[in-house]
């Protein structure tokens, strides 16, 4: 059995819903978790593929991007946010939300680069320390879905992104430690496509924290899941910025 990391927020749920509903689940086991955890998993080879934050991929020994699809943005993401009560030049201190290293990572890169600013990073924990609103804060998925409200200012990481590089953002691609099968790999994406085509069922089964209007706009409007050539541009731009690594060694499906 192949062993699967899947997340289990709202922008991947088309992927989980297109896996449940193939005969992929006959050749896979999955755990669902965080992307800090899925990233994880795949490096101490607890699981065999997983949705994993791009900022890690390099960092595995053997990583192949086995996916056309991923979680992108051509615009914005409108889950991963800068929230404060304060404008940017005035922001000393952000609280990093620690799911995912790629959004960490690009807040970085974004206060170095484009914004100009030198915050102090200070990493937090949501489940036990909870929000107040007198703080900066680097949120992600359902999180910044949930608590932007509460700020006067967002500013949405992957607009941020496309405005310094003009290139669009990639947050996650669905990549293995080992080489998989072809045919595996044909009926994996299959299965994904298949949940892509049916974001209504999918939010109908699985979606239950937000309105199914909300978060059907969410995953059409917000989210774009296929790995083109742009995004794979972008992705390369963000690992050369970011990680200063010009050809990372990376298998491309």
């Amino acid at each position: 059995m192949v062993r699967v990391s899947a997340i289990k927020y709202l922008n991947t749920i088309p992927y989980i819903y297109g896996l449940e509903n193939s005969p992929i689940m006959e050749e896979i086991v999955m755990d669902f978790c965080s992307p800090a955890e899925s990233a994880d998993n795949l490096l101490s080879d607890r699981s065999d593929v997983g949705i994993i934050p791009v900022a890690v991929i390099p960092s595995l020994p053997d990583a192949h991007i086995i996916s056309d699809f991923c979680i992108g943005a051509t615009d914005d993401v409108a889950s991963v946010l800068l929230c404060s009560d304060l404008p940017l030049k005035e922001i000393r201190e952000i609280k990093m939300d620690g799911d995912s290293r790629t959004s960490q990572l690009l807040t970085r890169v974004l206060c170095r680069d484009y914004w100009h600013i030198s915050p102090e990073f200070v990493q937090f924990d949501y489940e036990s320390e909870g929000i107040d609103s007198s703080n900066s804060y680097l949120l992600i998925g359902d999180k910044a879905l949930t608590e932007s409200g509460r700020f006067a200012y967002t500013y949405d990481l992957a607009r941020e992104w496309i405005d310094f590089t003009g290139k669009p953002f990639v947050f996650a691609c669905w990549t293995a430690n080992k080489p998989l099968g072809k045919d595996f790999v044909k009926k994996f994406n299959e299965a994904l496509h298949y949940g892509i085509d049916h974001i209504s069922d999918a939010i109908k089964k699985h979606c239950h924290q937000f309105p199914e209007e909300y978060a059907e706009n969410y995953l059409k409007s917000n989210i774009s899941f296929e790995l083109d050539s742009d995004k794979r541009a972008g992705l390369t731009e963000f690992w050369k910025v970011a990680l200063e690594k010009l050809n990372p060694r990376v298998n491309w499906l």
